[in-house]
């Protein structure tokens, strides 16, 4: 078991480990397990990196993010300048049915709405944006309303983590309730937590996840 001392380390060694981070820029604290961020960034994508890189760290239990975005000024855009930069990002991405998507800019704050058929259109919609430079913060409010049936989405979840390597099937369970997921278990680290619901997202007909794995590293320990 690691001490939150060990923990921060790790944290630190993984945010310098991204070369689109500055390490210097963001503050790493660690509590029984929790780790909260601090700090100033120019990019929103800077802010979810670094969150996405603690969570990466096997000892992680969850962290808080308190890192605001603060854009050059020479990036700094109007709302209307903004709006038309995301309104053509979306026209552009392959993926994306950009006449089914509202799109709302607030002191540089996205909102999208809208509904698609799959988990990964909604998070494609999120991509093509969240680089665009003044981007303060995104509230991803897309529904998934799929079209295709749920009736053997069970079993092609439990597949999928048969075949990864990095999640331990065996240790998974798989319940589903209309059109959400519901997963529980133990898991070794965050980043087999996020492997197994990413998984999960990837089935035909799934709406919703309710994540409730455990990251405990004893019950592996032989």
């Amino acid at each position: 078991m690691k001490t939150d001392i060990e923990i921060q380390k790790d944290v630190m060694d993984e945010l310098k480990w991204e070369p689109l981070l500055s390490a210097s820029e963001i503050g790493v604290a660690v509590k029984q397990g929790i780790v909260t961020l601090s700090g100033t960034v120019d990019t929103y994508s800077k802010k979810e990196e670094a969150e996405n890189a603690a969570k990466r760290v096997s000892g992680v239990k969850a962290v808080a993010e308190d890192i605001e975005v603060k854009p050059f000024s020479s990036t700094i855009k109007n709302d209307t300048e903004l709006a038309r930069m995301v309104t053509d990002s979306l026209k552009w991405h392959s993926a994306v049915q950009e006449e089914k998507i509202k799109i709302k800019v607030e002191d540089a704050w996205i909102t999208l709405e809208g509904s698609v058929d799959w988990e990964y259109q909604r998070e494609a919609i999120k991509t093509a944006v969240k680089n665009l430079s003044g981007v303060k913060g995104i509230s991803n409010l897309i529904s998934v309303k799929p079209s295709t049936t749920t009736k053997d989405v069970k079993q092609k979840i439990s597949l999928a983590f048969h075949r990864s390597a990095t999640v331990d099937a065996g240790k998974i369970d798989v319940e589903i309730r209309d059109n959400k997921a519901i997963l529980s278990g133990r898991v070794r680290s965050w980043a087999e937590k996020n492997d197994a619901e990413n998984a999960a997202w990837k089935a035909p007909g799934i709406t919703s996840i309710e994540n409730k794995l455990i990251i405990d590293t004893e019950v592996f320990a032989y």
